[in-house]
Parts: structure tokens; C-alpha cells; sequence
């Protein structure tokens, strides 16, 4: 089975990019997958959300953006070595598979950044390189992105076979999500065709139920529509134990698995898995939605 790289980006922070990819990467673990998620963000989140933050000397020696900085000065470098293995999050559920983490702190990964911009659009293929060297060892990879435009967020978009988008209901970060579309399809050229990305859809986080919908929510979802952004038929809605979890570095769909959080990303992968299966025609999404309906 050869290694699936997934990519989730949008050009809007805190819109939730961290949390979607945390856990639909710990949802395909419990689902047996072995599954290697990738920190590019210099913040650091992914890290915190799965329980590690780079402190020690030692630690900081496995920062993802050493190894990024290796390469792009001619060194071979064995990511074998730096992920660390944080399977302990998922081993307590039958069937489970396993979760790593190539882990970043913002000094090393921003140096890694400032090379890549000086090397021009050359070097964004350099992640994907070093990924596809240990492709035997994963079936899927997950990408954290940094949310502004950079030349890390290109590289993360560079190393991905799929990208996915966040969306909050709120104006902009429809804005964001739909930058991000659009700068998918041009990744291809920029890297002389060595990567080309597919997009996958755009997650709905943070939505409410529709008894609490108001005109711009549905603003939003139809401008989701428009924009051709393929919004999932699943949303991941507010919820605090979603964002609460940070702070135990245990992802809410292990800490509440039989509850909405864990119902909720356990059927968007599902959704995800299935589109990355099939043509974008025959993918299911939203209707649109008539705001004569809202009764406001």
C-alpha cells in the first residue's frame, strides 16, 4: 500500500487547521492505520495536542526544521531517527495502529523557512523528498501547516498527494480556505511538475446545528458552494472539549471516542477516505441552503 500525504491549509489562523489534523490523523490510527503526522507549524501545536513539546537540548536536536536545514545543505538525513512514537495515545483500543510525530520548535523551523525562501521555489519540493524516503512505513501522513503564506506552507502543499481546507462560519475565513484552493492548482508548475496536489474539500469546524443557524452561517455554507471549495457533508461543531484536549496533549477523538467528538471525525474520515477514492463529480456535498428558511 503505498503512503497517503495529506496536507491541511488554509491561509486564515484559528480556524482550527491544528485540531482537524490531529485528530483525523489519531481517527485513522484507532482505525489501524500507521499514520506519521508532521509538524511544519513554527507554533508548535501539533506537538502540544499530541503531548510533546521540544525542551531539552536532545529534543531540540529532532526538530523537524534541523532535518529540513540538513537537507537543503546536501546532508542525507534519516527522519527514522528524530520522529518520536506516541502509538501510547492510541494502544488502549482493539485494533488499533500506530501514531508518530516529526515534531518542530519555532526557532529551527523558522531558519528552515528563511532557507527555503532564499532557495526560491526550487527547494519546496524538499519535504516531500525526505517523506517519500520512509513511505514503507506509514499508509498515511498528515500535514500541519502554518496559516499565513510562506514558503513553508508551499512546501507543506508541495509534499501532499491531498489537501484539505478548514472553514469557520464566519466571513473570513471563507476568504482563506478559498486562497488556499486556488494556490493548490498551481503548485504543479511551480515545482517544474514534480508535485501535484490534489484538493480534497473544505472542513466545516466550529459549526453550530442548524437550529442555530443565522444568515451568515448560511452566507458562509453557500459562499462555501460557490467558491468550489467541496465542503464535507460532515461538520465538526463547537465544541469545547475539542479545544480542552490541548491541554491534556491527548487528541478529543481518544479522550471522548464513543462521544460527538469522536463520532464526528471518526465519520468525516470516513468522508475523507472516500473522496480520495473517487472523481471530484461524484463527491457528496451540502445543498444549498435558502436563508428564507431561517425564519429571522
Amino acid at each position: 500500500m503505498l503512503v497517503k500525504i495529506i496536507a491541511v491549509a488554509t491561509q486564515k489562523g484559528g480556524v482550527g487547521k491544528t485540531s482537524s489534523t490531529i485528530n483525523l490523523g489519531t481517527a485513522l490510527a484507532l482505525a489501524g492505520q500507521r499514520v506519521l503526522v508532521v509538524d511544519l507549524d513554527p507554533q508548535a501545536q501539533a506537538g502540544t495536542a499530541l503531548g510533546l513539546n521540544l525542551s531539552s537540548e536532545d529534543q531540540l536536536a529532532r526538530s523537524l526544521g534541523w532535518a529540513i536545514q540538513g537537507r537543503l545543505q546536501g546532508m542525507r538525513m534519516d527522519l527514522a531517527s528524530i520522529w518520536f512514537d506516541r502509538t501510547e495515545l492510541v494502544a488502549g483500543f482493539e485494533g488499533s495502529g500506530s501514531l508518530h510525530l516529526l515534531a518542530c520548535e519555532e526557532s529551527t523551523m523558522t531558519a528552515a523557512q528563511d532557507l527555503i525562501h532564499k532557495r526560491g521555489y526550487q527547494a519546496t519540493p524538499v519535504l516531500r523528498r525526505m517523506l517519500l524516503e520512509t513511505a514503507s512505513e506509514f499508509d498515511f501522513v498528515l500535514i500541519d501547516t502554518p496559516p499565513a503564506v510562506s514558503s513553508m506552507s508551499a512546501t507543506a502543499l508541495a509534499a501532499a498527494d491531498f489537501v484539505l481546507t478548514v472553514c469557520m462560519p464566519e466571513y473570513p475565513s471563507l476568504k482563506g480556505a478559498a486562497a488556499t484552493r486556488g494556490t493548490v492548482r498551481y503548485v504543479k508548475d511551480r515545482t517544474g511538475g514534480e508535485c501535484e496536489p490534489r484538493y480534497l474539500g473544505a472542513i466545516v469546524n466550529r459549526s453550530n446545528p442548524p437550529s442555530k443557524w443565522r444568515v451568515q452561517e448560511v452566507n458562509i455554507r453557500n459562499g462555501m458552494l460557490d467558491a468550489d471549495l467541496a465542503p464535507f457533508r460532515t461538520d465538526i461543531r463547537l465544541d469545547n472539549r475539542i479545544s480542552d484536549s490541548f491541554a491534556f496533549g491527548i487528541p478529543a477523538v481518544v479522550r471522548f471516542a464513543s462521544h460527538a467528538p469522536g463520532r464526528m471525525y471518526g465519520e468525516l474520515m470516513n468522508q475523507v477516505l472516500v473522496r480520495m477514492r473517487q472523481p471530484q463529480e461524484d463527491w457528496e456535498t451540502p445543498e444549498r441552503i435558502e436563508t428564507e428558511m431561517l425564519g429571522v
